[in-house]
C-alpha cells in the first residue's frame, strides 16, 4: 500500500469523506496516519467532530486496534515560513516579511508557489522519520483539490524544477516530484454513480497517466441500496395492474373493490419503480463505464441517517473489508 495516498474527486461527491474514512480504515491495528487538508475548508474538523484544526499535527481520532489518525490544515504562509528556514535560515527574517504582506503576496501571486508549498509540506510527512529511523507516520492521506485541477496540482513541482534550474528550489522541487511519480504515492477518485462525475473521472484518469502520475482506485460514493434487479423490473413492465391490486389487497392495503384504497395505490407505486428502473440502468451503465478504466473500483453506501462520526467509522470499515488497508 503506498504511503501518500490522494483523494481527489468532483465537488459533491464527498472526496473529503471518503479521505477521512480512509485515514480511519489505514490507521489499524497501532499504525499512525495524518490527514492532511489544503484546501482551508476545515471540513476534516468538521466531520470529526473537533475544532477547526491549526497548522500543526493534531491527534483528532483513534481507529480500531489502537490506531491513531492525526490531522493537518496546511497553511500556505506558514509553510513557505518553514521553508524559508529549512533552506535559508531566514527564521526571524521571514516573519519580518510576513508582517510586510510579502509572504502572502508570493502565495497569492507567485504561479505555482502556493501548490509548491502544500504538496512539498506532504511529502515531508511522507520522508520524516524519528530518531530511531523509523517512519513517524505510516500513512500520509492528503484531501486534495477537486479532479479537475488535480494533475495540474500535483505535477506543479516539474514545472517549478524545469523553471529553477539550480538550488534549494530546483532541489526541494525534484525530491517533491521523486515521491509523487514514485510507488509511494496513489491518487484515488471519488465518484458518484451519474455520468458527470463518472466522465470527469475518466478525463482525471486521462490526465494523470498522460503526466504519469500514479492511479490509484475509483471509489463510487454515497451508492443507494438496490432494490429490485433487473428480473424484477422486467416483472413491474409487463405484471396487469389489476393484479398489482390483488396483491395490495391481500396484504391488507384496502379493499379489493374498482376504485379501492389498493387500486388507488397501483399507480404511484408503478410510477416508483419506472423511476427506480431509469435510476438502475444508469447506474448499470456508469458501472460499465467505470469498469474499462482499468482500475480497482471500490463502493460506499449512501447513510440515509446523514455522515456523522459514527458513520465515518461506518465507512472505514466498509473499505477495509474492501481491502482498501
Amino acid at each position: 500500500m503506498s504511503r501518500l495516498q490522494v483523494v481527489s474527486g468532483k465537488g459533491g461527491t464527498g472526496k473529503t469523506t471518503v479521505a477521512a474514512a480512509l485515514a480511519l480504515a489505514l490507521a489499524e491495528e497501532g499504525k499512525r496516519t495524518l490527514l492532511v487538508e489544503v484546501e482551508g475548508r476545515q471540513g476534516i474538523a468538521q466531520l470529526f467532530e473537533t475544532q477547526a484544526l491549526p497548522y500543526e499535527e493534531r491527534k483528532i481520532a483513534v481507529a480500531p486496534g489502537g490506531g491513531e489518525v492525526y490531522a493537518l490544515a496546511i497553511d500556505p504562509e506558514l509553510a513557505l515560513l518553514d521553508y524559508l528556514q529549512m533552506f535559508y535560515k531566514l527564521g526571524s527574517a521571514g516573519r519580518a516579511l510576513r508582517k510586510l504582506g510579502a509572504i502572502d503576496f508570493a502565495t497569492t501571486i507567485a504561479p505555482g508557489v502556493r501548490d509548491v508549498l502544500l504538496t512539498g509540506k506532504a511529502c515531508e510527512a511522507v520522508r520524516r522519520k524519528d530518531r530511531g529511523g523509523r517512519f513517524v507516520y505510516d500513512y500520509v492521506v492528503m484531501d486534495a483539490p477537486p479532479t479537475g485541477r488535480i494533475t495540474r496540482f500535483l505535477n506543479v513541482n516539474d514545472e517549478v524544477a524545469g523553471l529553477a534550474k539550480i538550488g534549494p528550489i530546483h532541489n526541494q522541487a525534484q525530491a517533491v516530484m521523486r515521491v509523487l511519480k514514485s510507488p509511494e504515492t496513489a491518487v484515488h477518485l471519488v465518484t458518484l454513480l451519474e455520468e458527470m462525475p463518472v466522465q470527469e473521472t475518466a478525463d482525471g484518469i486521462a490526465e494523470l497517466r498522460a503526466a504519469r502520475l500514479p492511479v490509484g482506485r475509483v471509489i463510487v460514493n454515497m451508492v443507494r441500496p438496490q432494490v429490485l434487479d433487473a428480473g424484477d423490473l422486467e416483472l413491474v413492465g409487463d405484471i396487469p395492474r389489476s393484479a398489482v391490486a390483488r396483491s395490495l389487497s391481500s396484504a391488507g392495503l384496502g379493499g379489493a373493490r374498482r376504485g379501492g384504497h389498493a387500486e388507488r395505490l397501483v399507480e404511484p407505486l408503478l410510477a416508483q419503480a419506472e423511476e427506480y428502473a431509469e435510476r438502475y440502468a444508469l447506474e448499470t451503465e456508469q458501472r460499465a463505464v467505470l469498469a474499462e478504466l482499468g482500475v480497482p473500483l471500490h463502493e460506499l453506501p449512501l447513510l440515509a441517517e446523514g455522515m456523522d462520526l459514527a458513520g465515518l467509522y461506518a465507512l472505514a470499515r466498509k473499505l477495509r473489508g474492501q481491502g482498501v488497508s
